[in-house]
């Protein structure tokens, strides 16, 4: 099984480009593809006479926080954030889901476009913007859109459109019908396209995206592997989301195929997690250990030389007090019985014989100081018993290849000894719980009978039934470690096929790569169990019908020879598009919804997260766009929310005229005055 290591990778702050002379001195239209419509967080920037954006960037800013004593730190936008998971917390967008309602937030990723363009005209944008926009945007978010264009910087026209329409158009231009699936960051949509036009009031909303798939299997791995729950971040599941997922054609089949150990075996994908070594000191020579024993023995000695002459110290205080004390003259009765409770003494006896004790311990104290001073400084060890190690070696006489056989086989029964005690005792502490729940039953009872003339354990000896229990098989298993030790001394001495000790533990090499393997995701039913929500989007606890429910709910509202047209050329866009198995899925639930033996054709976008922005720069280099965009005299006219129709816009409904307010006149009527509210 191949271990797949992370990428991990690290935006590269964006240069500034050079504002050529020939886009300056022309009115070359700006492209702007406003991201989180297709279903990542990135925007992208071009000039219409360009065939790729010049700036692809993550739409989000970061503004540290204020530190006291600090001034506020610089905010940084898109690919000036270097390191995302370090601010996570930080983070800001304008959208919310995928409509844009933090102007504030849009404005700073303005300037961060404008700048990185080289655009350097002050107080002014001197280029028509075409920028795609949510699907039904809301007026007043369009109108805050304009505003903010036209307003702060001066642009000249603009032009709006939806990036899912013009991926269609990118990839279908010559195509009147079709059923667009786009999925976006928040949310996905279902667009059918009747006679070049969308239909705004069939077309439908999951609120399901990418970032939910992303936030799923985020949890899913940090429930499963809690001891790396810092290790799992977004940013590594968004990576395992578009390299190590897919879309299962039939999911409850696949789920069976996940319950057999060799396909999990088979498919299951091992990702390392970045990991740190610990250095291991090397070990001390037997000189260095020695004399570590020695100044560890001379730090002993002097705090318990210390520890002497403090508590020589206090009893000698304490027997100045009590002589003092039982010099005390008559008279002075009253000092002499509250030294007394002070001591919980009872009379001038008690008060004799405490001072006598103290006399004598102070006495052994000052000897046992003495005699340490005379000690002589250095420290001699005790010495140890020296064991004789009977090296086993094999004999000239006698074939190797036969002795090593047998000190294998002589391991190799110790080892299976020793784990059949193991075993034994496994099964026999199990059988001591079962008693031992038995016995507490039994001491219930018998605690409310009277003790009589029960005096077990009132003598040592009656517990040493307990410590032979406990003993059995400590000798022998003692005596076996030993001889395991020497034959696997043997072993690796005479044997180079022995690579380690199983009771020493295993190599540094074995260390390294058992360290390697605790910090390993074993990513396997998850690979399917993420991108199922958006079939199944009650796996995380929404309500909404799946993909497939509200394709055949969109379907059901058009007559069959519409439902035809639509199906011709089911188009899929949008980041998640790119999911390996999400077109076969499909597929397959068409062949269920659909009537038999009615055709139908899924496709793909070249590029399912750039396509929108190819649609708008071949909108944008078209002859006709100048009829499609909305000047600044339309915009003070008809408000910021208006916009012209084309291909791959959204339809203009004007927003209602609020009604004027009424005016309340007093009216004499028959000699009694009457309200009237008069417009």
């Amino acid at each position: 099984m191949t271990t797949l290591e992370l990428k991990d990778t690290k935006t590269v702050p964006d240069p500034i480009h050079p504002y050529l002379r020939n886009i300056r001195n022309s009115s070359v239209p700006l492209v702007i593809d406003n991201g989180k419509l297709n279903g990542s967080y990135q925007c992208r920037v071009g000039w219409a006479t360009q065939k790729e954006p010049l700036l692809i960037f993550k739409n989000l800013i970061a503004k540290p926080r204020k530190e006291r004593g600090k001034k506020d730190g610089e905010t940084q936008v898109g690919n000036d954030i270097t390191n995302i998971e370090a601010v996570r917390f930080q983070l800001k967008t304008q959208f919310d889901r995928n409509v844009v309602t933090h102007f504030e937030a849009q404005e700073q990723v303005f300037d961060y476009i404008f700048t990185h363009l080289g655009i350097d005209t002050e107080g002014y944008v001197n280029h028509p913007i075409v920028m795609t926009e949510a699907f039904l945007n809301p007026n007043y978010s369009r109108h805050l859109m304009s505003e903010l264009l036209f307003e702060c910087y001066r642009v000249p026209s603009v032009c709006y459109g939806v990036d899912g329409l013009f991926s269609f158009r990118h990839n279908h231009p010559n195509s009147s019908a079709g059923l667009i699936i786009n999925f976006g960051y928040h949310t996905t949509h279902i667009l059918p396209v009747i006679n070049n036009q969308v239909d705004p009031t069939r077309s439908r909303r999951i609120n399901v995206g990418g970032i939910h798939i992303i936030n799923y299997l985020h949890r899913l791995l940090q429930l499963k592997y809690p001891a790396h729950f810092a290790a799992i971040t977004p940013s590594r599941a968004e990576e395992l989301i578009y390299e190590q997922t897919f879309v299962a054609v039939d999911y409850q089949e696949e789920l069976s195929l996940w319950a057999d150990s060799d396909h999990y075996d088979n498919h299951v994908r091992r990702i390392q997690l970045p990991y740190t070594i610990q250095a291991v000191t090397p070990g001390l020579t037997p000189e260095q250990q020695k004399e570590r024993r020695k100044e560890l023995a001379r730090r002993l000695i002097e705090i318990n030389a210390r520890k002497r002459e403090e508590r020589l110290a206090e009893d000698e205080e304490q027997l100045n007090q009590l002589l003092a004390a039982q010099d005390l003259e008559e008279g002075e009765e009253n000092e002499f019985q509250k030294i007394l409770d002070f001591y919980e003494l009872s009379s001038g006896t008690d008060l004799q014989k405490l001072i006598s004790q103290l006399q004598a311990r102070i006495e052994r104290t000052k000897q046992k100081i003495a005699a340490a001073n005379t000690t002589e400084d250095n420290v001699v060890e005790d010495p140890k018993p020296k064991v004789i190690k009977q090296t086993l070696k094999p004999n000239d006489q006698e074939d190797f290849e036969t002795w090593i056989a047998g000190v294998r086989q002589k391991r190799q029964e110790i080892l299976e000894r020793r784990n059949a005690r193991r075993q034994r005792r496994q099964d026999m502490a199990k059988r001591r719980t079962a008693a031992a729940q038995e016995r507490m039953r039994l001491i219930s009872q018998l605690a409310r009978k009277e003790k009589r003339d029960d005096n077990f354990g009132m003598r040592d000896e009656d517990w040493d039934v307990y410590k032979a229990i406990n003993k059995e098989g400590g000798d022998s298993d003692s005596d076996e470690e030993q001889k395991l030790l020497e034959l696997e001394e043997a072993l690796r001495r005479h044997d180079p096929e022995f690579e380690g000790s199983i009771s020493s533990g295993t190599t540094s090499a074995n260390n390294s790569g058992n360290t390697a393997e605790t910090h390993q995701l074993h990513v396997g039913i998850e690979r399917i169990r993420a991108p199922e929500i958006l079939f199944q989007p009650s796996m995380i606890g929404s309500g909404e019908a799946g993909l497939a429910e509200t394709i055949e709910f969109v379907l059901r509202g058009y007559p069959a020879d519409v439902q035809s047209a639509l199906v011709s050329n089911v188009f899929l866009t949008g980041g998640c598009a790119a999911l390996p198995g999400l077109s076969e899925r499909l597929r397959r639930e068409l062949l269920e919804m659909r009537p038999f033996k009615s055709t139908f054709n899924v496709t793909i976008a070249n590029n399912t997260t750039l396509d929108a922005w190819y649609g708008a720069q071949t909108f944008s280099s078209s002859p006709d766009l100048n009829q499609y965009l909305v000047t600044r005299s339309e915009y003070e006219e008809k408000g910021g929310e208006y916009l012209k129709e084309h291909y791959a816009s959204n339809k203009y409904y004007p927003s209602p005229t609020p009604l004027p307010q009424a005016e309340s006149i007093q009216l004499p009527v028959g000699g009694e005055e009457i309200e009237i509210d008069v417009f």
